[in-house]
């Protein structure tokens, strides 16, 4: 995203509508010597809220045709855009979050998923890769039809293509099935690669509950005194297959 030095009139209407608090720098043109507006471009992540706000008068903000693989910026964070590159759609696959459709996720596993980057913070696929490359170590089955694992040159390292590791996005999701007995040694390795990334994240549980309706994850988690949030997601079972998870 750009603003025109030209246009631009230096009111600032268009700060407060920037999810990474990119448009900060006010300089003088040497034209006309009005001041104006300019967007930190390298760690604008192209989401497009501040065109689409339209608070613009003077039609200053623009999005440039920028190439791959700077367009993935936009298809990452701007959910108007399409993946042209990866051909999945959002930050991660529905598959994991509705686990009661696709069946995908079956007792004894659980699905993880690393919510990389939020508004206000964003995420470099150089630390995406980080997490990713400590957990493909473990030997984890990353989600093929998720548009991370398409822009890994090799999903059983975790290693992404060098031409995508400067970019930066809002956010992005890391999926994964495991084994549950694997399932400590997992959250254990994020724990350990969380203090070497420059950005925040979550992590998301996705899992069958047992015959007799117990959470099977929550007794791994207390073993790790790993925090428990109470405002988790419950599908019911009326989808196909029949499964209840969390």
């Amino acid at each position: 995203m750009r603003i025109d030095k030209d246009k631009c009139a230096g009111c600032g209407q268009c700060i407060e509508f920037c999810t990474l608090g990119n448009i900060s720098s006010r300089r003088r043109n040497p034209k006309n010597s009005k001041l104006y507006y300019e967007i930190d471009e390298d760690d604008c992540v192209d989401c497009g809220v501040c065109l689409r706000a339209a608070v613009c008068s003077a039609d200053a903000l623009f999005m440039p045709n920028y190439e791959w693989p700077r367009t993935i910026r936009s298809a990452f964070s701007d959910p108007t855009v399409e993946h042209r590159e990866t051909k999945v759609a959002g930050r991660g696959t529905e598959e994991i979050k509705t686990n009661e459709i696709t069946g995908r996720i079956k007792r004894g596993f659980v699905g993880i998923s690393c919510e990389m980057g939020r508004p206000s913070v964003g995420a470099r696929f150089s630390d995406i890769e980080k997490v990713a490359t400590a957990l493909a170590s473990l030997g984890v089955e990353f989600e093929s039809n998720n548009p991370c694992t398409r822009l890994m040159a090799d999903p059983k390292t975790g290693i992404f293509k060098d031409e995508v590791k400067n970019e930066t996005v809002l956010s992005a999701i890391i999926e994964m099935l495991v084994p549950l007995e694997k399932m400590a040694e997992v959250l254990e390795t994020i724990r350990g690669i969380a203090s070497q990334v420059d950005c925040v994240f979550s992590v998301d549980l996705i899992t069958v509950l047992d015959e007799d309706n117990s959470i099977p994850t929550l007794p791994i988690l207390r073993s790790l005194n790993w925090p428990v949030l109470p405002n988790g997601k419950m599908n019911t079972g009326l989808g196909r297959p029949l499964a209840k998870e969390v």
